[in-house]
């Protein structure tokens, strides 16, 4: 099999700020591999809070080019490299490469029936509560909102965009960033903005407080469950996984934990690391499963790859297979 792997660099319409980081720009993993003349390609951007780097994912890539030449499965891939960003780009250019390979779509190999769906569009951090106010009704063509949050001013914040946006859903992302004293204290006041749910407020492995925890308002776990072997605590603590393909590494494993998830009774979203159409187009097949989708990274950049994702006032429709599966 021949595999090939290269980093891009996709710059963002401007910096795009959470409560622990910001980005100037989207750097990818990018793999191809090919067999008996047919091309499958995956993307991958890496979990940045594990310290994960377009560079480090492709060192990783780079360790296991000799077994994957010789030739492996999906399966194999599963042990030969830990979840995160490398396997992930690799485990969508096999799933690529095996649709074509087939003359199948995607959803013939996974047995899911596509339909559109709704994504968020994000509104990044800023300064002051009237500046995220202002993007807020700038994105007056997304019906569902993302906002990400710091512990400064959380509900100032949420006030102001709900004055701005009466008519959108929101959604709130807080990054790791409350402490549970804030979290009581904001839930109640936040109960009448009518959030959809509030995603990540604790830090990835001081949120067992959640345990007992009832919240008028859906909490969902992000940082918190990286794989199917995170679910147990994390569907003890949240009413909501959100998956991503970096976290899971790949499409193979996001499977895995949407249907282990719904098992638990736990509602689903599917979230992006920032990156092109060619990361979105497996995001899309786990949108299908999941209760909210935030796909929009693409949104975010100033050029998008060729047959992206078509975003239409907050839809998604599908996706051409020339692009992806």
């Amino acid at each position: 099999m021949d595999f090939s792997i290269h980093i891009t660099d996709w710059e963002l319409t401007q910096p795009f700020r959470i409560s622990n980081f910001e980005w100037i720009n989207s750097r990818c993993l990018v793999v191809q591999l090919g067999e008996d003349g047919f091309v499958g390609r995956g993307e991958a951007q890496g979990v940045f809070y594990l310290d994960e780097t377009a560079e480090s994912i492709f060192k990783q890539a780079e360790q296991v080019a000799g077994a994957i030449r010789k030739g492996i499965s999906r399966a194999d891939l599963q042990s030969l490299l830990p979840a995160g960003g490398a396997r992930n780009a690799i485990d969508c250019a096999m799933w690529d490469l095996e649709c074509k390979k087939a003359g199948k779509t995607i959803w013939q190999l996974t047995g899911i029936d596509p339909k559109p769906v709704t994504t968020v569009f994000t509104i990044g951090l800023e300064d002051t509560p009237e500046a995220m106010a202002a993007k807020a009704a700038a994105a007056s063509d997304a019906p569902i909102l993302k906002i990400k949050l710091g512990n400064d001013l959380p509900y100032e914040r949420l006030a102001a965009i709900r004055a701005a946006r009466p008519d959108a859903k929101l959604v709130v992302d807080a990054n790791q960033s409350w402490s549970f004293d804030l979290l009581q204290e904001v839930i109640p006041k936040c109960v009448d903005l009518n959030l959809e749910m509030i995603e990540q407020p604790l830090a990835r492995g001081n949120d067992q407080q959640l345990e007992g925890f009832e919240s008028p308002i859906i909490l969902a776990a992000d940082e918190s469950c990286l794989h199917t072997g995170e679910l147990e605590a994390a569907a003890n603590r949240y009413n909501m996984v959100n998956i991503k393909l970096d976290k899971t590494g790949g499409l193979t494993e996001a499977l895995n934990l949407a249907r282990a998830a719904k098992e638990k009774d736990c509602k689903l979203m599917v979230g992006n690391m920032v990156g092109t159409s060619l990361s979105m187009a497996p995001s899309f097949v786990i949108a299908q499963l999941c209760d909210f989708v935030d796909i929009d990274g693409p949104l975010l950049l100033k050029y998008d790859v060729p047959y992206g994702l078509d975003y239409n006032n907050g839809r998604v429709t599908g996706f051409n297979p020339a692009l992806w599966g």
